[in-house]
């Protein structure tokens, strides 16, 4: 059963949220997120990314940098940019890209959820960037950035949603993307009681997007915790904001590979390599894999497909049937030897928004290689959750993006 509550949010005031609501703090290179906050002041990259306040080349990780996220936000709200409810409500969140809708509901999940396990994820964190968002929730004493969680369909949540989506829009705003965002504030303490039993029935709840945040969340908490002889279980700190999706909703679309060299092998050699357990066929467009178990490639300014020879056994631990996994099963680590991804400065990842221009543009920019992957599934994704298990980095690529600065959690600790 999943325990998702109401809050009291922190939002922008009428008139400001067109202005505030940034695509995430990790989007952003350093310089991007400098040139995007000096644009708009009050871009809230000016509190997810504390940095871009101070001058260039600043440590980012400096305790004056997180101090300063705290006293622009506290700022903020002085100025009436941006407003607390009086009440706690869900908020019902949608997104239209390219005609595509999907909706879910803002919230706060439990904490000990999370620690428990119906909260899966499926990626592992790294420990600098968990104390970059524990240094930020504590400086600002507010979570600003929502994770993105789903879960399996359940039809009456989805009939809740759609019904609260008749009244005004709280926020209605179509941002330079093309991508629109409307909110709308769930006020009928009835049907927030009905989204609340609604999701008392989900077993599990998934971690879409948002690893690191999550961690991070639960990092503050215990050690909260650890510092009470007693507490509330109801206190702020116990829960992290997030919004929810029914699977239906979303979309997965690619992480796609560039490799910086050849690993010592001549054109020649690599393509006789890779032939040894691919056809390996030359393409006139640039190839998108469409099938499991294939894999486009850019080289020598060519595309290619590669197809397995003799498909690879399905094997019962899910995660390793993923094409991610087979890819660097059978390519990055024997032939081009990247053997710990997360750590090889000779590999990129290239999500799937940018297309496949982005792996021929590699190409111009001196990388050896490139390779197209078939999307992962959401099936493949509760698949590796439910097992308990980890995806490799970098395996799924969600659009569209949440927008940090829509919604911010107040916390005491």
């Amino acid at each position: 059963m999943a325990d998702i509550r109401p809050f009291r949010a922190l939002h922008p005031e009428s008139g400001f949220g067109e202005r505030i609501a940034a695509l995430p703090y990790d989007v952003y290179h350093r310089e991007e997120a400098r040139v995007l906050t000096q644009k708009e002041p009050l871009s809230f990259l000016r509190i997810d990314r504390g940095e871009t306040n101070f001058p260039p080349g600043y440590d980012m990780y400096a305790p004056e940098v997180y101090e300063k996220c705290g006293s622009l936000l506290q700022e903020w709200i002085e100025k009436k940019y941006l407003t607390q409810e009086e009440e706690s409500r869900y908020f019902i969140y949608e997104l239209t890209m390219n005609g595509r809708v999907q909706t879910g509901v803002v919230g706060v999940a439990s904490v000990d959820d999370y620690c428990k396990n119906r909260i899966r994820k499926h990626e592992n964190t790294r420990e600098e960037k968990e104390q970059d968002r524990i240094r930020h929730i504590r400086g600002c004493q507010a979570q600003t950035g929502p994770i993105y969680l789903t879960f399996r369909d359940h039809r009456g949540l989805s009939v809740l949603m759609a019904g609260e989506k008749c009244g005004e829009a709280l926020f209605d705003i179509t941002f330079e993307d093309g991508i629109r965002h409307r909110i709308f504030a769930v006020k009928d303490p009835k049907k927030a009681e009905e989204i609340r039993k609604a999701f008392l029935e989900i077993p599990r709840l998934y971690i879409a997007d948002g690893h690191h945040r999550c961690a991070s969340a639960a990092r503050v908490c215990q050690d909260w915790r650890e510092g009470q002889e007693s507490y509330e279980e109801s206190a702020s700190v116990n829960y992290f904001l997030c919004v929810l999706f029914p699977q239906s909703e979303l979309e997965i679309m690619p992480y796609h590979r560039s490799v910086k060299d050849l690993y010592g092998y001549t054109p020649e050699t690599f393509l006789k390599k890779l032939a040894e357990r691919f056809e390996v066929t030359p393409q006139r467009e640039p190839y998108q894999p469409k099938k499991c178990r294939e894999f486009g490639m850019y080289f020598q300014k060519q595309w290619y497909r590669l197809k397995y020879h003799k498909d690879p056994l399905e094997s019962e631990n899910p995660a390793e049937n993923l094409d991610v996994s087979l890819l660097q099963k059978d390519i990055l680590e024997p032939i081009l030897g990247i053997g710990e991804p997360r750590t090889d400065s000779r590999i990129d990842f290239i999500g799937g928004i940018r297309g496949l221009q982005a792996l021929e543009e590699k190409a111009e920019e001196g990388w050896a290689v490139s390779f197209s992957l078939k999307a992962t599934t959401m099936e493949e994704l509760f698949a590796v959750a439910d097992a308990e298990l980890l995806m490799p980095p970098k395996s799924t690529w969600f659009e569209p993006k949440l927008r940090s600065g829509f919604f911010i959690h107040r916390i005491d600790t």
